[in-house]
């Protein structure tokens, strides 16, 4: 798994939403973004983790910030999970890995002694010219715009 890291520059990037319209990451340019990856909508943590992001949206936007959720889950999926927890946010469902690779946040997990490979919930900042400014990998999902927000 070969993760981004503060600094680097992200490659261009280009997968679809919950509606099926195309998100690239030029989409972006000059905008402050945050890009939360979670393992699958829908999932306790990772309800927890988007509702936190959305009851505090407005927080975020004050301080300039546009936010993309994304998983392996289908648009379909994806369109659900928006619809019923109201997300003001996009859902890109990058079922292809393009961006989840991108970021390189697919790889080696571990879940009640069982191994496999999955999303590893992470979440990056990146600055209007495309360059990693924060990663969080212990992303508390109950409280995760606070660790965006200080």
């Amino acid at each position: 798994m070969n993760t981004l890291k503060i600094g680097d520059t992200v490659p261009e990037f280009s997968t679809t939403d919950q509606d099926g319209n195309t998100v690239k990451l030029s989409d972006y340019k000059g905008k402050k973004l945050i890009v939360f990856f979670y393992p699958a909508a829908n999932t306790p943590g990772c309800t927890a983790e988007a509702c936190n992001l959305r009851d505090n949206y407005a927080a975020l936007q004050e301080q300039g910030y546009e936010l993309l959720g994304v998983s392996a889950d289908s648009e379909k999926k994806q369109s659900n999970f928006k619809k019923k927890y109201d997300f003001p946010f996009p859902l890109l469902a990058d079922v292809d890995k393009t961006v989840i690779e991108t970021f390189g946040v697919w790889g080696p997990k571990k879940f009640m002694g069982r191994e496999y490979d999955g999303i590893h919930r992470k979440t990056f900042v990146v600055d209007g010219d495309g360059k990693v400014t924060k990663v969080i990998d212990k992303v508390k999902t109950k409280d995760h715009a606070a660790q965006l927000l200080d």
